[in-house]
């Protein structure tokens, strides 16, 4: 961090120091960031951007009220917290409860592998851009539209609060998206793939065959038939595995859902089982995961509220053992703290957020998931999707018909949809095989494109409604 932004912790203290005492809780978090954004669509560059912001939020609580006020001038800080303070006493009427985090004063950034992005020039962040349109683009004729975009992000963040905390950390966020949209007649198909790093430029330097991929799909599909509609026991790659734990379980795992919710939080009942025995979900977002010490998109050390990064099961051997907290839902439903309050930037405050996100490998040889199988299906990546509660849909990025055991013929328009309580039960079997997403741009409360990490093993699920042709 440079000496300018460190000397502001000491400013940030005595700020806490003088106002901690007219309210349960206070909180000063200062951040600056340092952003490039390129965004190409065919062959018009529609963003080309660089930035440094330097801001802040001030968060204080009084009998159960938050007070919430963010800033960019630092001469107005002493506003801003007079702001949040008010905002608090005024609404609060209860009784604060926060689960206890002992103090910490510590400095830490998320280490990087390779090289640091803004030692890359705009200029050469902009040929790699000019580079995998023009391989988009060539594929095939019958390519109409493509796009891509870079991003990175490297945060500095101070965050000191009244219990004692003063915790400088940072880290870099990289990021790449492609699509390529194929025509022919009035028929359209798109392809995509996005992939992303906490580890260095180097790892958004090597795709031409990600990029390649979603232009061959989006070419192939044209000529695809459509999935007959119907319900069939369907095998999942692990990416597809990632997206499934991380929107139909994870979004249901995150306190403030249950919390707010008397009917899901008895739905979420600990003990509950909800799988077979070989069924092991986790989220974490420890900095290194220890079989390969890989450094993934949701990784740090401390949370949004200075609470350590931990690693959380939320379902061990099929029965449901955690959940994901700030320290007010954990406070509240009298748990522990597991370092989820996240936010996407000083102008919004921490909520319930994932990190990394996964299912267990199992020990069935992925060959082994496709046997007995006389008609089914074989998915693998994504499109996209949507939750709605426990009811989730996603579309795969390719499919293939399984027929007697084997792959069969390609496939097009495959929606996987169905309750996620009931799937996770319906999951036969668990793969050997294991894969990290780090694709993922989580969105909720409004604080869209957060970076997790998501992934598991292939899995065979029975009963999956699949929508498409009526015949």
């Amino acid at each position: 961090m440079s000496e300018l932004f460190a000397e502001h912790k000491n400013r940030l203290t005595e700020y806490i120091n003088t106002y901690s005492d007219r309210v349960d809780f206070l909180t000063i978090r200062l951040e600056q960031a340092e952003e490039t954004n390129i965004f190409l669509r065919s062959s018009k560059i529609e963003t080309l951007s660089e930035s440094i912001a330097l801001g802040g939020q001030v968060r204080a609580c009084y009998r159960g009220g938050w007070g919430f006020s963010a800033f960019n001038d630092l001469d107005t800080l002493i506003d801003r917290i007079e702001e949040a303070i008010s905002a608090a006493r005024m609404i609060g009427d209860s009784q604060t409860i926060l689960a206890d985090v002992a103090p910490i004063q510590t400095t830490c950034r998320v280490p990087l592998t390779g090289s640091d992005p803004r030692e890359i020039s705009l200029a050469d962040k902009k040929k790699l851009c000019d580079r995998y349109n023009i391989i988009l683009r060539e594929y095939s004729k019958s390519i109409t539209a493509t796009t891509v975009s870079y991003s990175d992000s490297s945060q500095q963040i101070i965050m000191v609060n009244s219990d004692g905390s003063a915790i400088e950390q940072s880290w870099t966020d990289m990021e790449m998206r492609f699509s390529a949209t194929a025509r022919e007649d009035d028929l359209i198909q798109t392809g995509r793939e996005t992939t992303g790093s906490r580890q260095a430029y180097e790892d958004l330097t090597n795709l031409d065959q990600q990029v390649i991929g979603a232009a061959q799909r989006s070419v192939n599909a044209l000529s695809l038939p459509k999935i007959k509609g119907d319900t069939y026991t369907v095998v999942i790659d692990p990416i597809l595995t990632g997206l499934f734990v991380h929107e139909a379980f994870g979004h249901l795992s995150e306190a403030d859902m249950a919390y707010e919710n008397p009917d899901l939080l008895e739905v979420m009942s600990m003990g509950k089982r909800f799988g077979s025995e070989e069924l092991q979900i986790f989220d974490g977002a420890a900095p290194i995961e220890a079989e390969n010490n890989y450094i993934h998109r949701g990784s740090y050390f401390y949370d949004d509220e200075g609470t350590p990064a931990t690693t959380t099961q939320l379902i061990k051997d099929g029965v449901l053992v955690g959940r994901l907290h700030t320290r007010e839902t954990a406070g509240s439903l009298g748990e522990q703290p597991t370092g989820n309050a996240r936010c996407l930037n000083y102008h919004y405050s921490p909520i319930v957020r994932m990190t990394n996100t996964w299912i267990a490998k199992g020990k069935t040889p992925v060959k082994e998931l496709f046997q007995d199988i006389s008609e089914g299906v074989y998915a693998r990546n994504w499109l996209g999707g949507m939750t709605n509660g426990e009811m989730f849909t996603f579309s795969a990025g390719e499919a293939w018909m399984i027929r007697n055991g084997e792959l069969a013929e390609p496939v097009k328009d495959v929606t996987l949809s169905g309750n996620v309580f009931k799937t996770l039960a319906n999951i036969e079997a668990i793969g050997d095989d294991f894969y990290w997403d780090e694709s993922g741009g989580c969105g909720k409360g409004g604080q869209s494109g957060l970076a997790v990490g998501c992934g598991g093993p292939s899995l065979r699920i029975k009963n999956i409604t699949i929508g498409g042709n009526a015949d």
